[in-house]
């Protein structure tokens, strides 16, 4: 098949104009595990042409599971590296930046120089996703960030909200709680108000291993579609009907 018709298929529903808007857009990616990698991964089959990704591990036997990159023939490989080739490999023509380091809140304002369109928040650190939020709601620059999917089963729940509106989930009471002291206006986040399954450690694990969290195969994957479906909408000015 012609490279020309590489997103045909989006040209139909979008029409030329979209799709150069989508080619010309930059979009930032924090943290390419399993929601991130698959939010990259429909992102950049969804036309977006330029990506700045973040992250600071590599593969590992147990992301295989719901994780993009995640292959036994990558295993052992920088996660960066590998995301970077599955994005030239969806479109050569994209144009992508990887950063592989852990981003966290003192040096949020050292990588984050260029402008960018939009951003993804996919990292796990509350810390860090307060800083980002906080970093685009001053710039200007439209934001989503995903909470957490261990435990979770349904993900028919799943919903987005501002991070003021959310209920239940643990992870968006410690943000919420957090945001406000921070003085952030507004924080978008796609969650589920799903109760968490109860998991036990595995017997003699150290606490920071969190033998306690699982995750179901197809709940991070949908999560990563959905943040790309939204942002692709955000960015094309589709209105979104919940």
């Amino acid at each position: 098949m012609p490279a020309d018709m590489r997103f045909e298929r989006l040209k139909r529903m979008l029409g030329s104009d979209a799709l150069s808007t989508l080619a010309n857009t930059h979009m930032l990616v924090i943290g390419v595990g399993g929601v991130g990698s698959n939010c990259v991964v429909a992102l950049a089959r969804g036309g977006v042409g330029s990506f700045t990704i973040i992250d600071y591990d590599t593969v590992d036997v147990s992301n295989i599971n719901r994780q993009a990159l995640a292959f036994e023939s990558t295993v052992g490989r920088v996660k960066t590296d590998v995301m970077r080739e599955i994005i030239l490999d969806i479109n050569p023509n994209a144009k992508v930046k990887c950063i592989n380091i852990r981003i966290l809140p003192d040096n949020v304002r050292e990588y984050l120089t260029q402008n960018f369109d939009y951003c993804i928040d996919a990292q796990d650190t509350i810390s860090t996703k307060l800083s980002l939020a906080a970093f685009c709601e001053e710039r200007g620059i439209p934001f989503l960030s995903s909470m957490g999917a261990a435990n979770k089963h349904d993900p028919t729940q799943l919903e987005f909200a501002d991070i003021y509106d959310t209920r239940v989930c643990p992870m968006c009471r410690a943000v919420r709680k957090q945001a406000r002291a921070c003085g952030i206006a507004h924080m978008p986040v796609l969650y589920t108000p799903e109760q968490p399954a109860e998991v036990a450690a595995a017997k003699g694990a150290k606490r920071s291993e969190r033998t306690e969290l699982g995750t179901m195969s197809y709940m991070p994957p949908i999560m990563g579609q959905m943040l790309a479906a939204r942002a692709i909408c955000d960015v094309l000015g589709i209105e979104w009907q919940r």
